[in-house]
């Protein structure tokens, strides 16, 4: 696994500037946001020139864009929203090959119409299912005509809260250019970690082979997404990276939900937990994962 980082944990006034704070803290991967280019995370625009200036700045640094942040809320209750948040995208994947990823990361989204990282309890709902469906449809449309893969995040307060309902999101949507991205952190709804490795293993028994980018960060209780720095809170880190590995997943893992002061940390911490997986490993699996 390669270890990468969030762009935007980086807050400089310039690309060049928050790409040699990456390098500083030894990262050559990192899921990119727009905003690190002065725009929107979906821009109405974005100049072709601005886009090889991007690239061009990764390559002198020695930074891959492992992915790029598509996210917009895909079932809000405002149907205009929805239509501007696909029309973004649009744009966004468009300039996906200037800038040098194939991956674009998304929410599924809630009902809330002030907080897209808010649970809702229509969430669960037959109508905020087929508006995702609806939205994902056009999505794909999308990404067939641009090339770029687009990756869901199972998490508790969006409408794919689940393993099970990410399973059932690719399988109805049957298109490869769907994929996962996998958090453990994001998994648990109230009352759930005392079973952290039974809803753990379901994730990767339902999505293990879908997984194309994994985020590492750490959650204090349940009931919401995670918002610790990887080691900082309960999340068994050993059985999640054992299971990332047993999965054959050899990507980027990305840290994210963690402040600059945190990171050289939470990087010592990731790199001590592979190198422990690694060297009890077998040979053959040390040739084949890292």
């Amino acid at each position: 696994m390669r270890l990468g980082i969030f762009a935007k944990t980086f807050v400089r006034p310039t690309l060049e500037e928050t790409l040699d704070a990456v390098r500083a803290h030894g990262f050559d991967c990192v899921q990119f946001n727009m905003g690190c280019a002065g725009l929107p995370s979906l821009p109405e625009k974005i100049d072709g020139s601005l886009s090889d200036e991007i690239r061009q700045q990764m390559a002198r640094h020695g930074i891959t864009m492992a992915a790029v942040s598509g996210t917009f809320n895909m079932i809000h209750p405002d149907v205009a929203k929805r239509r501007d948040g696909l029309r973004r995208l649009r744009v966004l994947a468009g300039s996906c090959q200037r800038l040098g990823t194939k991956i674009i990361t998304l929410s599924t989204g809630t009902r809330d119409a002030e907080d897209m990282w808010r649970r809702h309890p229509e969430n669960d709902s037959i109508d905020a299912w087929t508006d995702l469906a609806a939205s994902l449809q056009e999505a794909l449309a999308i990404a067939d005509d641009t090339g770029v893969v687009l990756a869901f995040e199972p998490e508790v307060a969006n409408v794919v809260d689940s393993a099970r309902k990410g399973r059932r999101l690719l399988d109805e949507m049957g298109s490869p250019r769907l994929k996962v991205v996998m958090d453990a952190a994001n998994l648990f709804h109230t009352g759930e970690l005392a079973r952290m490795r039974e809803i753990v293993d379901e994730a990767f028994e339902l999505l293990g082979q879908d997984i194309v980018l994994a985020h590492a960060k750490d959650l204090s209780h349940d009931g919401e997404a995670g918002h610790e720095a990887a080691g900082k809170g309960v999340l068994d880190y050993d059985y999640y990276l054992s299971l990332l590995d047993a999965a054959g997943f050899d990507g980027p893992l990305i840290l994210h939900g963690l402040a600059e002061t945190q990171v050289a940390e939470s990087l010592s911490f990731l790199r001590r937990k592979l190198e422990r997986m690694h060297s009890s490993a077998p040979a053959d699996q040390k040739e084949r994962h890292f």
